[in-house]
């Protein structure tokens, strides 16, 4: 697969690796201040840059008629502008908050702890992630989607970044060190607590993801589809 790869940092250079080592071709690669080769030679693009150039990557994939992977959080207010501009466009889509296998496997776990724990009022639920410190945005958007897996299956019809209410998850947002990724969904009561957790050790797991995703969408003809369409997950 000829790949292209817009944003070039940790992850997109973590990306190249992985995905030559596949026997991918990278024929495009932008960042900040670069740009090499040509876009519209990529059977895929894989979007891990940073919120302020999400939307333009997004845009510029879809008026080459190139299939894009996007793992840049934080730009979703123009989400709903982007689909139409998809569909418009007869493009091919993929947005995930976390790109990781295990992480995916989470939510579903989460979604069903959540059920689980719905009929239980003396639990309050909360949400806290962990990353490292270059981080642009807070929450995480992975653990948005986690606190939007909860508020399925609850009375919760929002979340809060550090606020408590009764009708609101809460999320609490650390900045560490080199800290690659920690999500942990916890359930206290006055008599115990209950906790899961999904750890990141590396950040092949986000890149070995994205790839992934990118060979099953240059597969497809066009549409928007989600990690879930890919894992063959419901």
């Amino acid at each position: 697969m000829k790949l292209a790869l817009l944003g070039y940092g940790k992850m997109g250079k973590t990306i190249e690796k992985l995905a030559t080592d596949k026997g991918h071709e990278i024929v495009f690669k932008s960042g900040s201040d670069f740009e090499e080769g040509k876009l519209k030679e990529a059977d895929a693009a894989i979007e891990f840059s940073i919120p302020e150039a999400a939307v333009k990557n997004i845009e510029k994939c879809f008026n080459e008629g190139v299939p894009v992977v996007c793992g840049t959080t934080g730009w979703l207010d123009s989400y709903k502008k982007i689909i139409k501009n998809c569909e418009a466009r007869n493009g091919s889509f993929i947005y995930a908050s976390n790109f990781s296998v295990g992480v995916n496997l989470f939510f579903g776990i989460n979604e069903y702890v959540a059920k689980v724990m719905a009929p239980w009022d003396e639990y309050d639920v909360s949400v806290e992630e962990i990353h490292h410190t270059q981080k642009k945005d807070a929450p995480s958007g992975t653990a948005i989607t986690i606190a939007e897996g909860i508020m399925k299956h609850t009375h919760k019809d929002n979340w809060k970044l550090d606020e408590v209410s009764p009708s609101t998850i809460p999320i609490s947002a650390k900045r560490e060190g080199d800290v690659k990724g920690t999500h942990a969904v916890t359930y206290t009561s006055t008599i115990d607590t209950i906790s899961i957790k999904h750890e990141a050790h590396t950040r092949d797991g986000f890149a070995k993801g994205a790839i992934l995703a990118a060979e099953w969408l240059s597969k497809k003809e066009s549409g928007v589809f989600t990690m879930k369409d890919v894992l063959g997950i419901s």
